[in-house]
């Protein structure tokens, strides 16, 4: 499994390095809480660039709160403020897009040994400079523990996802992003992931599509006593 581990990582590397000439930076931060059984809360941060940690031209916060039906199903709601600036430099102004969001989505976890699969159903109601629009999401994403079975602290993991968005207005079908990481577990609250992801455009709204290194910080926290196993993931 280690071996596995190293030649995930180089493989990734690899990858990245080839893709670097026109590649941007995502990064996120991200901290959920579980404050019960049931409830849980959480904020997220994100800013981006269209190169290689240079011409930042978006940002984002949000938060919201979840509830769990049960291990598998949750609920949750949020809002958040999201703004895109010029190309050219350093979140050059005037602004392309100044956003206030709110959207609901369901999550289903799925457990299938080794591999651990999250499906996610997204309704965002977007308030922007240009007027109301509806968007709709859907995300499966896909875990692998690498060195045990279950995600714990010291596990090492591949991860994948796919994602497509869809409006209410034609052209319908407006946007996929693709994405294939590794992570670490650090402990029972920390994790990273770092990983390659492509997003496509096809209707160009408010962000040009093109490559991304997408770093993450994940924080998640259990405040009683309950413990489950969790799969690692950013809001976004």
């Amino acid at each position: 499994m280690k071996k596995a581990s190293l030649l995930s990582a180089f493989a990734l590397a690899s990858t990245l390095l080839f893709a670097q000439g026109g590649l941007g930076s995502w990064n996120i931060l991200s901290a959920k809480a579980s404050v019960s059984d049931k409830w849980g809360v959480f904020l997220e941060g994100q800013v981006r660039s269209l190169l290689f940690y240079n011409n930042f031209h978006y940002h984002e916060l949000k938060g919201g709160v979840s509830y769990a039906l049960d291990k598998n199903f949750s609920f949750a709601v949020a809002a958040g403020k999201y703004d895109t600036y010029q190309e050219g430099g350093d979140f050059v102004t005037p602004k392309t897009s100044d956003e206030i969001r709110l959207f609901e989505q369901m999550s289903m976890s799925q457990y299938l040994h080794r591999i651990k699969f999250e499906h996610r159903y997204r309704a965002e109601q977007r308030f922007t400079k240009n007027g109301y629009r509806n968007r709709f999401r859907y995300r499966m994403q896909a875990i692998v523990p690498l060195n045990r079975l279950k995600i714990e602290p010291k596990v090492w993991y591949v991860t994948g996802s796919g994602e497509v968005f869809f409006t209410d207005t034609p052209a319908y079908f407006e946007r996929i992003r693709t994405y294939v990481g590794l992570g670490y577990q650090l402990s029972k609250s920390w994790g990273v992931q770092a990983g390659y992801l492509h997003q496509f455009d096809y209707k160009l709204v408010d962000e040009t599509g093109k490559d991304f290194l997408q770093v993450s910080l994940l924080w998640d926290v259990k405040l009683h006593k309950k413990e489950q196993e969790k799969i690692p993931s950013h809001v976004d």
